[in-house]
């Protein structure tokens, strides 16, 4: 995969603090994030933004029905923004009381335990996506420091976490994904 590529993470226009915590949650763990409050910006002002950033990815987290809602992942290119697959409905615990000495995620693994051709496609995606391996073996999964572990939770939906090894503490937003649109 090489090095984690360069995201700026934003929010819709109209965040509710709750998002803007969520996107803090998710940049704090995430490596090569750069997070910026939207305001009054268009997609193609988002897109300049970042192209000014360095960052040729951009994830926005549109407001959904009562929750933090839909995280949409697009590439940027000559001509703005185009959409990536998955998108992404989710529900969020967030971090608030943060977690001190975070270190950014350095790998994607599937917890095999309960591997899926469907949490096998979203960790491929997500890898690419950021440019984060996943590891091959139990070696190369012990070996890393943060891990964004992807599984079916006890309610069958997919659990997104990020946890710190060689401890195993949970870092960063825990997110429920309750539908991907491929």
């Amino acid at each position: 995969m090489g090095q984690p590529r360069k995201t700026l993470l934003t929010t819709s226009r109209n965040p509710t603090p709750r998002i803007r915590t969520f996107c803090r949650d998710l940049a704090r763990v995430m490596p090569n994030i750069a997070y910026v409050n939207r305001g009054k910006m268009s997609n193609d002002d988002v897109a300049e933004k970042a192209i000014e950033c360095g960052a040729d990815r951009v994830m926005i987290n549109d407001r959904g029905q009562g929750g933090l809602g839909i995280l949409r992942l697009f590439t940027v290119t000559e001509s703005g923004l185009t959409e990536a697959s998955p998108t992404m409905h989710f529900a969020a615990k967030l971090q608030e009381f943060g977690v001190p000495n975070v270190r950014p995620v350095v790998s994607i693994s599937v917890q095999a335990s309960n591997r899926s051709d469907e949490l096998a496609r979203l960790a491929a995606s997500l890898s690419g996506f950021f440019g984060l391996p996943i590891p091959s073996d139990e070696q190369e999964y012990k070996s890393a420091l943060t891990i964004m572990s992807i599984s079916r939770g006890e309610s069958g939906k997919i659990a997104v976490t990020f946890m710190a090894e060689p401890r195993h503490i949970e870092v960063g937003p825990r997110i429920t994904v309750s539908r991907l649109e491929w």
